[in-house]
Order: C-alpha cells, then sequence, then structure tokens
C-alpha cells in the first residue's frame, strides 16, 4: 500500500484522511474482500500519523462494516467486491487533467462548447450525404442485415475489402484473420484480455494516446512508459525498459502518431521487430489514422507479417464515430481464440454498422471523401500553425499529414492551469500529461486543427495563458 500520497479528506482531519486512503484503495482494487490491510503500526508511519489516529480510523470503518477486525490478528476488508473506480487506480491524478475527464468534458460538451482538445472531426466534416444515401439503401437489405445478428468473424465482404485495402500497406492477411470488432477501443480490450493477466507488464508511448491508459488499468496491467521521437521510441530505452520489466504487450501507433503526429521511420521499425522478437513481446499496432495519411509509413505488421504484430483499425475517425466498426488483423491461431472472447463479452457483431461502411467503401464515395479530408486537414494544420505562433506556442514537430498538432508552451507556463481556465470560458483543450504516464509534459497542449477554426479558441487561449 504504500507509495500513494493520502488523499485529503473534506474537514482535513487525520482520521478522515486515513478512512479515506483506505477507501480510496479498496475502490481501486489494491485492497479485495478478504484482504489484511496493514498494521496499526506500520500504516501510521506510512501514513506519517500517530497510533491511535489509525486505530480510530481503523474502528470506524469496522462500524461501517467496510473492514472488520479478527483478534489477534489484524484488520481485513470485508463485503463484496468494490465497482472498480478507474480514477483511483494508479497514481493519485488531479481530477480535471485526468485523461477520462478530457474524454468525458469533450463527449458531454454542449453545442456552444469548442473542443480543440478533442480526439475527432467536427461532424460537419464528416461524408453525411454519403451517409444518408447508403442508410436509405441499407432500408431496402434482407430482412437478416436489418434485424440479425453478424456472425463472430464479421460481415465476410467487408473483411474481404479490408484485406485488399491493408494490402496496399503491405500487410498481408486473409479475409480469415481478420475479426470485425465495434471500434479500435473494443479491439485493444479483447487482445488485452487474450494476452495479459491482472499485474502484467504492457509498455507504452509517452506521450501516447491517453486511453491507452485508462484501458490498461481497467485490465489491471503494470504499465511502463519509454519516450517517444520524431521517429518512434526511443530504442535504447526501449531495450532498457524490455530488459528490466519484461513486458508481454507494446502498445502504439505505427502511423501518425497520436499525440505527437509523428510517424515511424523504417530503420526505427526494424530494430524494433528484432527487440520485441529477442524479448518475445507481442506488438498491437493501432492504425486508425491510417487513411489521413498523404505518404505511408512504414507498418510494422508489414514488416513482421503477422507473426508478433497485431493491427487495428477502425472508421470512428474518418467516417462516423457514430458508425461503430473497427477490426482486428492477428495471427491465424489467435482468430478462434478472439472470436470466442467475443462472443462472451458481446455475443454478435454489429451486422448493420458493417453493411454501412461497405456500402461507402464500395461506391467510391468513402475514397473521394478522404481525398477532401487530407487537403482540408493539410490546410487547417498551416492555419492552426500560423494562429499559434503568435501566442509563443510552437509544434514540436511539423506532422506529415492527420489532425493533431503536439505543442509547447512558453516556459513557466502549465497546460493543466491554462486548460482550467479555458474550460470556464466554454473551450475543452488537451494537456499534455494526460497523455504522459511520467508527467513530463506538463508544458504540452494537444491540438486538433479541424476542431481549432474558430477564432474563439485562440482568444480564450491568450486570455488563459495570461491567466
Amino acid at each position: 500500500m504504500d507509495g500513494i500520497a493520502a488523499p485529503a479528506s473534506k474537514d482535513g482531519t487525520l482520521i478522515e484522511t486515513v478512512i479515506a486512503t483506505v477507501r480510496q484503495r479498496i475502490g481501486a482494487r489494491q485492497l479485495t474482500p478478504g484482504a489484511k490491510l496493514p498494521s496499526v503500526r506500520a500504516f501510521a508511519k506510512t501514513m506519517q500519523v500517530s497510533t491511535s489516529t489509525v486505530v480510530e480510523a481503523y474502528e470506524r470503518l469496522a462500524a461501517e462494516g467496510v473492514i472488520r477486525s479478527r483478534p489477534g490478528s489484524g484488520f481485513y476488508v470485508c463485503g463484496p467486491l468494490a465497482p472498480l473506480s478507474l480514477a483511483e487506480v494508479g497514481p493519485r491524478l488531479d481530477r480535471e487533467i485526468d485523461p477520462l475527464w478530457i474524454s468525458r468534458q469533450s463527449l458531454e460538451a454542449g453545442e456552444g462548447v469548442l473542443k480543440p482538445g478533442c480526439g475527432w472531426l467536427p461532424a460537419n466534416w464528416m461524408p453525411q450525404q454519403a451517409l444518408r444515401r447508403a442508410l436509405r439503401g441499407l432500408a431496402h437489405a434482407r430482412d437478416a442485415a436489418l434485424a440479425d445478428y453478424g456472425t463472430p468473424l464479421g460481415l465476410a465482404p467487408l473483411r474481404q475489402l479490408l484485406a485488399r485495402r491493408m494490402g496496399e500497406h503491405g500487410i498481408e492477411a486473409s479475409p480469415n484473420q481478420i475479426m470485425l470488432t465495434e471500434s479500435g477501443t473494443q479491439a485493444i480490450d479483447l487482445l488485452c484480455r487474450l494476452l495479459i493477466e491482472p499485474g502484467d507488464t504492457v509498455l507504452v508511448d509517452d506521450p501516447c494516446y491517453f486511453n491507452f491508459h485508462a484501458l490498461l488499468r481497467a485490465h489491471r496491467a503494470s504499465i511502463v512508459s519509454v519516450p517517444y521521437t520524431p521517429t518512434g521510441p526511443d530504442l535504447d530505452l526501449f531495450a532498457q525498459a524490455l530488459t528490466e520489466h519484461r513486458p508481454r504487450l507494446y502498445i502504439t501507433n505505427s502511423a501518425l502518431h497520436n499525440p505527437t503526429g509523428a510517424s515511424l521511420s523504417p530503420v526505427t521499425a526494424h530494430r524494433l521487430l528484432k527487440l520485441a522478437d529477442q524479448f518475445e513481446v507481442t506488438i498491437v499496432e493501432d492504425d486508425i489514422f491510417a487513411d489521413f495519411e498523404t505518404e505511408p509509413a512504414p507498418r510494422l505488421a508489414a514488416f513482421d507479417g503477422l507473426s508478433r504484430v497485431v493491427h487495428i483499425g477502425s472508421f470512428s475517425k474518418t467516417l462516423s464515430a457514430s458508425v461503430r466498426c473497427g477490426f482486428i488483423a492477428a495471427p491465424r491461431d489467435w482468430v478462434e481464440r478472439l472470436t470466442d472472447l467475443k462472443i462472451s463479452t458481446t455475443f454478435g457483431g454489429g451486422h448493420l454498422s458493417a453493411e454501412l461502411v461497405l456500402s461507402l467503401l464500395k461506391d467510391g464515395s468513402y475514397r473521394k471523401h478522404v481525398e477532401t479530408l487530407r487537403q482540408r486537414l493539410s490546410a487547417s494544420m498551416v492555419d492552426t500553425s500560423k494562429r499559434l505562433e503568435p501566442l509563443g506556442i510552437r509544434p514540436w514537430i511539423e506532422p506529415r499529414a492527420g489532425m493533431f498538432l503536439w505543442c509547447s508552451l512558453p516556459d513557466g507556463l502549465d497546460a493543466a492551469d491554462v486548460a482550467r481556465r479555458a474550460l470556464t470560458d466554454g473551450v475543452v483543450l488537451a494537456p499534455g500529461n494526460a497523455f504522459s504516464l511520467s508527467r513530463t509534459a506538463n508544458g504540452f497542449l494537444r491540438f486538433n486543427v479541424a476542431q481549432s477554426q474558430a477564432p474563439k479558441v485562440f482568444d480564450v487561449l491568450a486570455k488563459a495563458m495570461h491567466g
């Protein structure tokens, strides 16, 4: 139980601080039913309070039925397993920069709130007319498409088309190696269920997509981060992490990295795969931004042949976040077990979403839409950079494509403070430490250039930066 600072209680008394700490750790499932609490003397030392304070705290918790005393043995957690509190898993974070908080602010924002910190395109950037046309076409589809469960692997014609699309990036995958999912997030969730147990170590980039942190905490993984460079992970530190922590998985974006916008270089990709093979690490390659690319970056799955690399993607970012359709391309001998997991957790797949995506991919409207998106994003990237420059906000790199700018603030400014002040004026920002497991990105913000078109964004940002 060492290593987590005691949260402050409402009235600030030491006894209630101890009580709040025990409750927090039960909520984080660091203490489960039947687990023994530290001795009074040991916990008093950890909390830096008197033994009488701990005795009183334990007695109050026992009176409430949270813990129970066993004479001569100590205190134990009782009652059913507490509902998992993701906010309490791992180091205690300021809720205002917690990745779940950022997601909730963006998802729950009203129409008047601007969201340059969110991770998706504005609704009016999506192919609304093509979507409506495809929906009208589905109204005349066969009864099974409208009302039945999908097959466990998912719609076969769509999997065949995805196999051809992956082939364009050098990834050889048969349709039977591809399983449709509801999203990229569900794909990673299924892979975590398949490949790791609570306590296993997983490597992530630093910074990385913040929901990787939240999802891995939900799986009770031990998370270790490796600094990310403009060409991929720092390989010396990556090798050191492999040696010291022996991780089971490494989760990354190889193309258009989130949040930095960087792309993996061929040299880094080859060295990375050699290290993964040496240490028997499985790599989950999240490729959901693939269609934003103008010049394809190397794919780890292409070099590896889907041996040690699992490739995932979705259409939430480019087509519609409302149409939930993603996929996993995995080694052949994993597909059967992934299928069982999918059935046990979601039963059948989303038949209608798959039919809709297939319709749009086949009629050519998606290809035209993506070409337009690339052009709009390129122009928005330049425009956003120009608007940030007078504020002293500098991009870490100039991304080759995509929607994100990873930017450093002027010296002395804390991104979390800036984000809190901007929120009061109806602008949701994405502070750097939400993406950084090491909490070393307090001077960075991630900007979604497609969501940064309103002049108000920069007016509020300037105001927030000056307190």
